[in-house]
């Protein structure tokens, strides 16, 4: 996927709408492509800065993105761990399905 690519999801990573999927593969090439990220903090910043002006409160946009940044990359790391969670889990099963259709057979 090119960086334009990319560049057209940070409104949705900004407003929090990217599924699993979409928002790994945003955070990991956040992680690696400087230019993206540029992109990210400009359009974090004049969006977020403008509602907050709006609003009338003090703030700290570059913080917030980096929060959101680890926002992000926290719900990832959960996920996956539920995902082998789930994966060891059904492992198991298949592991005592076996052995009881074994002992039923001999």
């Amino acid at each position: 996927m090119d960086c334009k690519e990319f560049e057209r999801r940070i409104p949705d990573f900004i407003d929090k709408k990217l599924d699993y999927p979409s928002l790994k593969q945003f955070s990991e090439h956040m992680e690696q492509c400087e230019n993206c990220k540029e992109e990210l903090v400009i359009q974090f910043l004049v969006t977020e800065g403008i509602q907050r002006l709006e609003d009338g409160g003090a703030f700290d946009l570059q913080k917030e993105l980096d929060q959101r940044l680890e926002d992000a990359r926290r719900k990832l790391r959960i996920h996956d761990r539920f995902m082998k969670l789930g994966i060891a889990m059904e492992i198991i099963a298949v592991a005592l399905l076996a052995g009881i259709i074994i002992w039923i057979l001999i």
